[in-house]
This record gives structure tokens, sequence and C-alpha cells, in this order.
């Protein structure tokens, strides 16, 4: 009976130590493998990458339609502009006139 309450008093005594052990594993399997662990910083990385491309592109729009807008300003508007934007909406072209769809310029 001595060896068992031995065994009993060493199996409470490694309880606390054992628990801590495991909730420390975990913590470091967590901040390792976790959502916002150390493998998530790769695919972060990617993210971002993907992100600022997007954003350079998107960057780049609104500096094209930035510039439409300035010269399609009241104040002073560039006349072919202002004639070629009222044509399309309006679709007012002469019968006579061939029209040419030009792609932009790749850059």
């Amino acid at each position: 009976m001595t060896q068992r309450h031995k065994l009993r008093k060493s199996m409470r005594r490694a309880t606390g130590p054992a628990l801590a052990v495991i909730a420390v594993l975990a913590m470091l399997g967590y901040a390792i493998f976790g959502p916002t662990g150390l493998y998530a910083w790769g695919e972060y990385s990617q993210s971002v990458e993907k992100k600022r491309v997007v954003l350079s592109e998107l960057v780049k729009k609104e500096r094209e339609l930035q510039n439409r807008v300035n010269l399609l300003d009241q104040r002073r508007v560039d006349p072919d502009l202002a004639e070629e934007y009222v044509r399309s909406k309006l679709g007012a072209y002469h019968p006579d006139e061939v029209i040419i769809p030009m792609e932009p310029e790749a850059k």
C-alpha cells in the first residue's frame, strides 16, 4: 500500500507541472502554426506584394482619370476632348465620317 500511496503522491505532484508544460507547448504551437504565426508571415508577404501591384494599377488609373477631369474643367476645357466626349455620349457622328477606334498606347 505504501508504494501505491507514493505513486499517487508523485502523480499528484507531477500533474501541475505537466499541465503547465502542455499549456506552454500549446501556446508555442499556436505561435508557430496559428493564423498569425511564423508560417503565416510568408503568406502575408505574398499578399502584400499582390496588393502593391493592384495599388500601383489603381494609382495609374486614378492619374489618368484626374488628367481627364482636369482637361474637362469648365474654366479651361480642351476643345478636342470636349468634342470627342460629347460626340461619343450623344452618338452625334455625321454619316460620311469614318470612325477608327484606337487602342490606348501601351507604355
